[in-house]
């Protein structure tokens, strides 16, 4: 198993890793890793991983039955054993970082404020879409809970990642704020998300450390997906930090 370096430091840019695996297409497994490999509405990373004199460039990652396979676009591929550099794409990373923290954020003041649990979400570098269980939504609705949430970006609230067993995870109030609870059945540990004061959520994503970090989150357009189902979509603008 490739240990995911990334659930305990999302700001790791570079790392060193060995070559377990190299498949018949020259995908490559490491022993650890600090690329994202996608999950929950956020894109994986990309980025570059070197050996010797060479420069393989990570084009995507992939996780097949819980392996997380790097796809690399080069004329040579690493050898099993070998020691390899790992370097993220971190322009993009950390615009996904913003990105993810903002989605939390949104979706702490809904549920918070409003009681609605998230029907689905997806995001790209600085743009985010999320549904949510409302009956009803209207500009005065959207442009107050665009207030909150900037309010929530200004109160530079510190961000806290932890992993608790599942018994623990089950315990906390609200962890799963999806329609659908989407943790495995087979999984032993959560990581959860914490955004001090505001939200406690079940994550397996990349974070900021401060809401801070954001920037300015702006309701960029609203919709209606079904009866009980609104569309939230937000761009965020420069950090100040």
């Amino acid at each position: 198993m490739t240990k995911l370096l990334y659930l305990s430091d999302s700001y790791l840019k570079e790392f060193e890793a060995n070559v377990l695996e190299v498949s018949e297409q020259g995908h490559v497994r490491l022993d650890c890793t600090a690329f994202y490999p996608g999950g929950g509405g956020q894109p994986f990373d990309l980025g570059t991983i070197q050996y010797a004199d060479n420069i393989c460039a990570v084009i995507k990652i992939t996780r097949q039955n819980e392996l997380i396979w790097h796809v690399v676009d080069g004329v040579y591929t690493p050898s099993v054993g070998q020691t390899v550099k790992g370097i993220i794409d971190w322009e993009l990373r950390y615009k996904l970082m913003r990105t993810h923290t903002a989605m939390h954020i949104l979706c702490g003041v809904v549920w918070r404020d409003y009681g609605a649990k998230v029907t689905g979400g997806n995001m790209s570098p600085l743009r985010a879409r999320m549904d949510f269980e409302f009956e009803n939504m209207h500009a005065a609705l959207v442009q107050e809970i665009e207030e909150k949430i900037n309010l929530e970006v200004n109160a530079s609230r510190d961000i806290l990642v932890e992993i608790v067993t599942r018994d623990v995870a089950f315990q906390i109030p609200d962890l799963i704020r999806t329609k659908i609870n989407l943790l495995p059945k087979g999984i032993r540990e959560v990581r959860t998300v914490e955004i001090v004061g505001l939200d406690l959520q079940a994550d397996g994503g990349t974070h900021v450390a401060n809401t801070a970090e954001v920037g300015a989150i702006n309701v960029v357009d609203y919709k209606s997906k079904g009866r009980i189902n609104k569309r939230i979509v937000v761009e965020i603008g420069d950090s100040k930090i």
